[in-house]
């Protein structure tokens, strides 16, 4: 009698040469890691390092306790801050829209210039960090909360103008059709077909990006822009830690708030 021999075949999620390739692709990962961490680190003095967590500790201990008879000096530029945040929003949401109309394929009078330029503006505004803006503009204007709030403005372009031109290719193509349908105009089909499809996004994203500048306008007076930075950067200079202990404690507070206000209000517009 014959004897008939089976092999189970075994399923395997790679292929042999999948495998190899696999494991080189994790050793140039390595390698690179590797390479990397020697470009950053031969200029490093490891004393330093080793010396950071004692200088922590005693800078930490200088900065208790708060100063907090200080709080009184640091309301009105709290108030510059808010105003840097949310006038450098209101800039940035006036030069995102039509931006971001330009860019979007179904609303561009021209997808083969109009849109590239579009595009090209917001890929600028968001490679350029609020900080590094406000130092071109205290370079140009001069410092000031003015600074600040075109600053604010010109980054919040990049990140308005992406979301919003992606909610507008979003959009449902039926309820642009049966506008058009009625014989409606472009400018119509803009105001009945579109604008009321994307408002609910438009909101949220505003106010998302309003809690965004809030932080990142706190930072803006270290080079001169005006707001609780300039407060800070004095007190660094001067070693008043006590004082810039409570500067961060009230940067927290009003993070922990906009962040708050901001999701309550995202939660009622969406």
């Amino acid at each position: 009698m014959t004897e008939i021999t089976t092999y189970k075949q075994v399923w395997s999620y790679r292929t042999p040469r999948g495998r190899l390739l696999a494991w080189a692709g994790w050793l140039a990962l390595v390698a690179l890691f590797v390479w990397c961490w020697q470009i950053m680190t031969e200029r490093t003095i490891w004393a330093f390092v080793q010396d950071a967590p004692r200088q922590a500790a005693d800078i930490g201990s200088r900065m208790l306790p708060p100063r907090w008879p200080y709080l009184s000096e640091l309301w009105a530029p709290l108030w510059d801050t808010l105003n840097i945040a949310t006038l450098g929003t209101i800039g940035g949401v006036f030069m995102a829209v039509p931006v971001a109309f330009l860019a979007a394929r179904n609303t561009t009078p021209s997808v083969a210039i109009l849109r590239p330029i579009a595009l090209f503006i917001i890929v600028a505004s968001r490679s350029i960090n609020s900080l590094i803006w406000a130092l071109l503009l205290v370079a140009i204007i001069g410092p000031g909360l003015l600074a600040g709030i075109i600053a604010i403005s010109l980054r919040s372009i990049g990140f308005i103008g992406k979301l919003l031109y992606e909610a507008i290719e979003e959009t449902d193509t039926k309820q642009i059709e049966a506008v058009s349908a009625t014989g409606a105009t472009g400018l119509q089909v803009l105001n009945y077909g579109i604008v009321p499809q994307i408002m609910p996004a438009f909101w949220g994203i505003t106010v998302f990006r309003w809690d965004i500048n809030i932080r990142e306008s706190t930072i803006l007076g270290l080079v001169g822009a005006g707001g609780l930075g300039l407060k800070l950067q004095g007190s660094l200079n001067t070693l008043a830690w006590s004082q810039v202990s409570v500067i961060l404690l009230l940067i927290l507070a009003t993070v922990v708030v906009s962040e708050w206000i901001s999701a309550k209000v995202r939660h009622a517009l969406i």
